[in-house]
């Protein structure tokens, strides 16, 4: 049986101090009814306003899934969402893989026993910036099988997995109605976009896909997101940067947000975007002010692309999202710590939100008020100035309000500002990639250029790319011959001929006679491109040689599994009889590369293949193996690999794939310095990383090293200097934190104001070991460049040191107990502090 207890709230840190004595309804690990009406879910009978943190088991370890939950529950999360990966768990038809990072019943059993709730979004299809959507490649090859339509065997197929999903879950009771943490379920995803395209068949699809979700018989609600012809009762949910004027398919439908996007997702070669953390605050009050009563981060945790699992494609094997988690499992401050304020903040007004009906109040042009409260006395008001320009100052029931541009005020009690969402007190974090020489023993394998072996087939014209390789590999070699005659002149005037290629996608590297020539790609934006590049040719028979590559598969859009790749016209301009096209040539095909079928990347693939054994690895030399045996980075931090010095290729360590690693360099222009929160957000607003590497660093989790005796295995397809990869510790070199005395604070349950606070937060296993900056009066500046202003109270450090030093945490009210607050009357003081953490 699952048991609803009682807490009794009583928080009473962090930037903005709250005492608040509440008795709430709490749900533990378990549930056993999930209802819902039109303005929540009805968990065992007391309404929820949930908070939701999107985390993609296979984008991390299983050794940081514990970590990962502690993190969003520490950050005020009350569940957990994530997409289940076909393609993973399906690799071949009927043969299932649940090991390792995907091991989803020990997922949701973590979570489970962190007493948070799960949403499960089965699809299968997910999108996600995920290889093919989620869907398995092989189901494309099924004859007469059409994606994501009123098309049998792809019917088939998607109910034969969700079933297996949806038994799996039950068989360890991990639905609510069984007494587990699973509320809601997802079929479909994001399908309303691309549904006009199918015509009737997507209508109908959408109406079957619907009709099987419910007769799995879960015992939860159903969903599907952007989706606007659901049955009922399956909920319509919202996915955007901004959902507060979404409304639901039905009046009867509770409005829940399965998407906001606290960041954006890299492309090899792209910019680096970042969202605020203002502007994330923003749009997450401006749903609950507007009804909203289940809300998802998409993501909470991004984690890593591992392997060739990114699709898109160009996906970078980052998928850090910006989001309030890092890619390595790090909370990334001020967002992580300005959300956790905002949740605490919206959970206090919990009651008055789901048992009240609003009252919009306008008080200006672009600013207004939804209060929310009943006879009882019970109160609580959001007031927004959505001007993206001026900050405001409003008059609400007698009193004054300053409310910065773009912005939301919460009011628990409709009379004290606990929380702004442009008023940022969370401590911010200083991030440094501490570099660990590997000092290996090297081995090399060098690949021959073209095809190794025996041929798979040879034909006139080119195939297409992935219907050839089926997604097996990346690769695809392509090798012609062409003679050239001795009487041709650029032989002797020593003006190369120019080769011209196109491809539908993605890149490829140029190799005449085994060397070299050139290397091309597409882009995150447009796949196919066209290059030309001069070549040397010598008399005599030449072999061109082409090694095709895909950089993960497309993952979304209207019959996106017929989107193709690969050559489709190699010519030679500057021959003597005039330009020569080879695109019907006879060309030689071979799938994959020779150190692929040999395993070279398993760590005991020395007793079947003969490596090298080299005193100094070759450099720049293309289609290289390299092999070191390294010792693991000394502590505990995170750890990536650094592989600016390199070209593109892959990587692992043990056996285990690290990813594509491609250190691709981003457009020089339109960056920014910094960012301006105000007005609505979209990805290129707030790009950083103009020209530099789009990635740099590869995540290599702890958890796949040992001690020592690690193999650590590279591919180099176009040349690097491998004696300059090193790992690198991601480590926490500073904390900085500001508050000032008229921060929004929380309010006792009398209502008298509390004084600020300032809160500093260590990562786990780590402690505050220095000072290198206290001031409280008032200093300026900014974080690791602050100085004593005017007004300094001399005793700061001491103060601070004695309710900080040694801890891995701790808070410190701006009082008279603390501080001498009579300093410089009339002045609005505040406390700054720059720590260490060790």
């Amino acid at each position: 049986m699952a048991s609803i207890g009682c807490t009794l709230f009583i928080l009473l840190y962090s930037c903005c101090c709250f005492v608040w004595l509440y008795i709430l309804p709490v749900a533990e690990a378990a549930a056993n009814s999930v209802k819902y009406d039109s303005r929540s879910l009805i968990i065992d009978g007391q309404r929820r306003l949930l908070i939701s943190a999107a985390i993609h088991y296979p984008r991390s370890v299983p050794a940081m899934w514990p970590g990962l939950v502690k993190t969003a529950k520490e950050g005020g999360v009350d569940a957990i969402e994530t997409y289940v990966f076909w393609n993973g768990h399906e690799p071949s038809p009927g043969n299932y893989y649940f090991g390792g990072r995907y091991d989803l019943p020990k997922f949701v059993k973590i979570v489970q026993d962190a007493g948070m709730l799960l949403i499960l979004r089965i699809g299968p299809f997910v999108a996600a910036e995920w290889n093919f959507g989620g869907i398995p490649v092989w189901l494309h090859y099924v004859p007469g099988t059409v994606f994501r339509t009123d098309n049998e065997p792809f019917k088939r197929y998607m109910q034969n997995f969700t079933t297996l999903i949806v038994n799996m879950m039950k068989k360890d009771k991990f639905f609510a109605s069984q007494g587990g943490p699973i509320i809601l379920a997802q079929v479909e995803n994001e399908y309303g976009f691309y549904e006009p395209a199918y015509g009737e068949g997507g209508k109908s699809y959408t109406q079957w896909a619907a009709k099987m979700a419910l007769s799995q018989n879960t015992g939860v609600p159903w969903i599907m997101c952007q989706q606007w012809d659901t049955p009922d009762p399956v909920i319509n949910t919202c996915n955007s940067f901004y959902c507060d004027d979404f409304k639901p398919s039905y009046p009867t439908m509770p409005k829940i947000w399965t998407e906001n996007w606290p960041g954006w997702f890299k492309t090899f070669g792209g910019r680096d975007p970042h969202r605020p953390p203002e502007d994330v605050a923003y749009s997450v009050a401006r749903f609950f002010q507007k009804g909203g009563s289940v809300h998802n981060y998409y993501m909470y945790h991004g984690g890593t692309n591992f392997g060739r699992t990114s699709g898109g494609p160009f996906i970078a094997t980052s998928y850090d999202y910006d989001a309030p988690i890092d890619e390595y499992g790090l909370p990334r401050f001020p967002k992580w710590g300005h959300l956790k304020e905002l949740h605490r903040a919206i959970k206090l007004c919990e009651y008055a939100l789901l048992n009240n009906k609003p009252t919009l109040v306008l008080l200006g042009p672009k600013q207004e008020a939804d209060v929310y409260e009943d006879q009882t006395g019970t109160c609580a008001a959001f007031i927004a100035n959505v001007d993206d320009t001026n900050e405001k100052t409003v008059q609400f029931r007698n009193a004054s309000y300053t409310l910065p541009a773009w912005s939301v005020s919460i009011l628990p009690d409709c009379k004290n500002v606990v929380f702004n969402t442009a008023k940022v007190g969370s401590q911010t974090s200083s991030i440094e990639m501490v570099p660990e020489k590997l000092q290996p023993n090297w081995e090399i394998y060098v690949e021959k250029a073209g095809i190794w072996g025996e041929a798979d087939f040879t034909r006139n014209g080119f195939v297409d790319h992935i219907n050839t390789t089926k997604d097996t590999t990346d690769y695809l070699w392509h090798t012609t011959r062409l003679f050239v005659d001795r009487s041709e002149d650029f032989l002797t005037k020593g003006i190369k001929p120019i080769l011209f290629i196109e491809s539908k996608g993605h890149a490829l590297h140029a190799f005449v006679n085994g060397i070299l020539q050139a290397s091309a790609s597409g882009n995150g934006t447009i796949s196919p491109f066209k290059f030309k590049s001069p070549v040397s040719l010598k008399a005599g028979n030449n072999e061109i040689a082409i090694l095709s590559m895909t950089v993960g598969l497309q993952n979304a859009g209207s019959f996106y599994e017929w989107v193709g790749a690969g050559l489709t016209s190699v010519k030679l301009e500057g021959m003597k009889n005039g330009t020569v096209d080879l695109s019907n040539a006879a060309w030689t095909y071979k799938i994959g590369l020779e150190g692929e079928h040999l395993r070279l990347y398993n760590a005991d693939s020395a007793k079947n293949v003969k490596w090298t054994k080299v005193s100094e690895p070759p450099k720049n030399q293309p289609l290289t193996w390299y092999k070191a045996i390294v010792d693991a980075p000394p502590g505990d931090e995170p750890i990536a690999l650094d592989m600016v010095q390199m070209g593109k290729g892959l990587a692992w360590l043990n056996g285990e794939q690290i990813g594509r690693y491609w250190p691709r360099k981003a457009p020089t222009d339109k960056c920014v310095t910094s960012c301006d929160y105000r007005g609505k957000f979209n990805p290129d607003k707030c790009n950083r990383g103009c020209g530099e590497p789009t990635q740099r660093w590869y995540h290599v989790p702890r958890s796949w090293f040992k001690p020592s005796g690690n193999v650590l295995v590279i591919f180099e397809e176009k040349g690097g200097d491998p004696t300059r990869m090193m790992f690198s510790r991601r480590k926490v070199s500073a904390l900085c934190a500001h508050v000032s005395e008229d921060h929004p604070s929380f309010v006792t349950n009398d209502m008298r104001k509390s004084k600020s606070s300032l809160e500093l937060k260590c990562p786990i296993n780590a402690y505050v070991s220095a000072f290198k900056f206290v001031s409280y009066g008032t200093p300026t500046g900014s974080c690791q460049s602050f100085t004593v202003g005017d007004c300094h109270d001399p005793d700061s450090t001491s103060v601070v040191e004695k309710l900080c030093l040694n801890k891995n945490k701790c808070i410190v009210e701006l009082s008279e107990d603390n501080f001498k607050t009579e300093l410089c009357p009339g002045k609005t003081k505040k406390l700054v502090v720059e720590a260490m953490c060790s």
